[in-house]
């Protein structure tokens, strides 16, 4: 067999790479793309790698983004299970009650800031019990 047989047929048979073919074949590039682009084959499987490529291509994308979603999610879910391993450290200190900075972030929608006084004030309206604080001084916490 001779080298443009075999060119041919890595080229059209196994679906290699120019480049590829040239160094399986220990020859130029140039020389694999004269032989492979003089056959009349040539215009119809470079229109299918073209096609082939693109679906790849497609495909790859979808799976990329699918990855970058589900890493997402996995850093959203972490993110919440560390907010809850700390919220339930903060509400279950059982020997101290709960200070007024973390109350007021578990129950951020009945307060008010006001900025003249530089504190959070009980919105009007809301019906409460004696323990919860009417008024939080926020000193920057």
């Amino acid at each position: 067999m001779n080298i443009r047989e075999q060119v041919l047929d890595l080229y059209f048979i196994d679906h290699k790479k120019q480049k590829e073919i040239a160094e399986e074949l220990n020859i130029s590039k140039y020389t694999v793309s004269r032989i492979v682009t003089k056959d009349i084959r040539y215009i119809k499987e470079k229109e299918e790698r073209k096609k082939r490529n693109k679906e790849n291509n497609k495909r790859k994308t979808v799976e990329y983004i699918y990855s970058i979603r589900n890493q997402k999610q996995v850093d959203e879910y972490d993110s919440v299970k560390k907010k809850h391993i700390q919220a339930s450290m903060e509400l279950s200190e059982r020997n101290k009650p709960m200070n007024n900075k973390a109350y007021r972030d578990w129950n951020s929608s009945i307060y008010d800031y006001n900025e003249r006084n530089k504190s959070y004030v009980l919105k009007e309206g809301i019906n409460v019990g004696a323990d919860v604080p009417k008024k939080i001084k926020w000193r920057g916490y």
